[in-house]
């Protein structure tokens, strides 16, 4: 058993370069750190996400729609930037260190938001925007640029976190032991449940500050958390299984393929795949390098690893990459090419969930917020009533659920990553439903009670602002299934040495969702201007007179009709097959002797 427990990992060492081994190095209690790192990085930046459009409209002095289009490009920065310091951190500077840099940028923007804020002479003079009466000066400048620079300072350094945070703390597992591999699921619902802690205080303590406090002792509190992940995330240094970089892109591996394929394009492939160029297999168990079996998918790829008679002829020298690569080569960039409709699936859920961060918050600045005659909530505490039910579902899934379904199918996460993502996707779809109808019937109350030109937050409608978290909710569990099944699957089917890159696949995603609804609002505005009295169905800043509905009722339809694309695209998808531990053995004493037999030899 100590053998076994001081095992050396393969392809993982200590913060001191060393190889690490099992007993010292990872399991649950670093990723344990590590979940509270996360937590503290989405307390500081999960406020962002339902504020900033208060904070662009009411202190900034934009349009709602142009504060909504802010916050959206912001957001969709933030997780396209996560490629970007995904491939650093699998190709130059590693994923710990990816981390650890990003953390303090984050820091770095925050306190300048927070300085921002704090003094007057950097923001537009005070000004009610949604009073029809008044004629505010938007920001501009440098005290536009300083907004900017902070905003997009903290935008990298999220996406550093989100980049390569996930990966890092997965690399703490190994995927090949069935118990750590059990672990490892575990641990991506336990990501989820950080995430809502990290929220959960985010909208209630940080909202709560800005509305009584001021919007700079708002963002000094997360500058403070952010600083607090940080330290956190130092601590457990000593003990963190760290991947080791091999300072060559896998990403440009994958490029080589495809340019390989292209010039080899007028080549016949052999009837053997067997013919197909791979290095011997036992210098690849020698050099501990991913062997992977040819596969009959996307076979025009295949032509990138046919070797000519004058390759072989000239086998002493160095092979260009560009001409001809290892059928292993070839195969991650298969494995990558598959994920990607499953990937153009998921777009669609985020471009719904830029609407619960902008539209339905200001939707919540029209109704009642009162709890009690002396207590308000503030709309952009909205999400804390899914969190709330994920903080005490996710623990029941994970623990109860998943144990009682792995009985059943056999499968260590209990239902397969693709069935869990579909799950969330029908919800989605039946969140934008709800939204739609409640936003009639907020609309019919201002009607019914002569209120179609009330002030938002000065003359409430009379109706509970509790009614919005009834869409809230449903996409809350969504999240739980798809965004949590989206990371499993990626970390899981991707290569080894862009694991970091394929957690992107899901920032990549909502990247795209969050810029997509910026261009949708334009759009939909533009096409609906001449059609409707209010200028389009989402101009103006006036809700009761648009069409927010028929938007909401829009991005139901467009769930529906992605979720059917996604039954195909689930259907044809085929896992990727993994190695078990006792596969991982029996590579390694071919090692050894492969090693011993190149030793006597010399």
């Amino acid at each position: 058993m100590a053998m076994e427990n001081s095992q050396l990992l393969e392809g993982k060492a200590d913060w001191r370069g060393r190889t690490a081994t099992k007993d010292k190095h990872g399991g649950q209690g670093p990723s344990t750190l590590i979940l509270g790192t996360f937590a503290c990085e989405n307390m500081a930046s999960f406020v962002l996400g339902v504020t900033l459009v208060t904070y662009f409209n009411g202190v900034m002095h934009y349009d709602v729609a142009d504060a909504a289009t802010q916050v959206t490009n912001y957001s969709g920065t933030s997780y396209i930037l996560t490629v970007l310091v995904a491939i650093l951190a699998d190709t130059y500077i590693g994923r710990f260190k990816a981390v650890l840099i990003s953390c303090w940028i984050e820091f770095l923007g925050l306190g300048m938001l927070a300085f921002q804020a704090h003094y007057p002479k950097y923001k537009p003079q005070i000004c009610n925007i949604l009073d029809p009466t008044s004629t505010c000066e938007k920001v501009d400048g440098k005290n536009a640029a300083l907004l900017f620079v902070a905003l997009y300072l903290v935008a990298l350094g999220s996406a550093g976190v989100k980049a390569a945070l996930p990966s890092h703390g997965a690399d703490q597992f190994d995927e090949n032991d069935k118990k750590e591999a059990i672990q490892m699921s575990s641990f991506f619902n336990w990501l989820l449940l950080a995430v809502c802690i990290g929220g959960s205080i985010s909208t209630t303590l940080i909202v709560w500050i800005q509305e009584h406090k001021g919007w700079d002792w708002g963002f000094f509190v997360s500058t403070l958390a952010m600083l607090f992940g940080a330290i956190i995330f130092c601590v457990g240094l000593p003990w963190y299984r760290i991947f080791v970089i091999k300072g060559s892109s896998a990403i440009t591996e994958i490029f080589q393929v495809y340019v390989a394929a292209i010039r080899n394009r007028n080549l016949k492939l052999p009837e053997d795949p067997d013919d197909l160029y791979e290095i011997d297999e036992d210098k690849e168990a020698a050099l501990q390098a991913e062997f992977l079996h040819h596969t009959d998918t996307y076979k025009f790829l295949d032509k990138a690893a046919i070797q000519t008679s004058q390759q072989q002829q000239q086998s002493s020298k160095p092979i260009d990459p560009w001409r001809l690569c290892r059928v292993t080569q070839v195969e991650n960039a298969k494995i990558l090419l598959s994920m990607i409709p499953v990937f153009c699936c998921t777009i669609i859920m985020t471009l719904c969930l830029a609407q619960l961060q902008t539209f339905s918050i200001q939707q919540g600045f029209t109704m009642d917020t009162r709890i009690t005659n002396s207590f308000h909530i503030p709309p952009a505490s909205l999400p804390i009533i899914p969190i709330v039910f994920l903080i005490i579902l996710i623990p029941v899934y994970d623990q109860i659920i998943v144990p009682i379904l792995r009985k059943f199918t056999g499968i260590p996460t209990g239902i397969t990553y693709l069935q869990r993502v579909g799950v969330g996707l029908v919800l989605s779809a039946l969140s934008m439903t709800a939204a739609s109808i409640l936003e009639v019937k907020r609309k019919q109350v201002a009607r019914d009670n002569n209120m179609l030109d009330a002030i938002p937050v000065l003359q409430p409608l009379p109706i509970s602002v509790f009614w919005l978290s009834i869409q809230f909710f449903i996409f809350g569990i969504a999240d739980m299934f798809t965004y949590v099944g989206l990371l499993e699957f990626f970390y899981s089917q991707a290569p080894k040495e862009l694991k970091s890159v394929s957690s992107c696949f899901l920032w990549t995603s909502m990247s795209i969702g969050y810029f997509l609804s910026s261009i949708i609002v334009k759009v939909v505005n533009k096409a609906t201007k001449k059609v409707t009295n209010s200028g389009g169905w989402l101009a103006g800043n006036n809700f009761n007179r648009n069409h927010l509905n028929l938007f909401y009722l829009m991005l139901a339809a467009l769930c529906c009709l992605n979720f059917g694309i996604y039954l195909i695209v689930a259907s044809k998808y085929k896992y990727r097959v993994q190695k078990s531990a006792s596969d991982q053995d029996d590579s390694r004493v071919h090692a050894l002797k492969v090693v011993k037999k190149s030793q006597m030899e010399n």
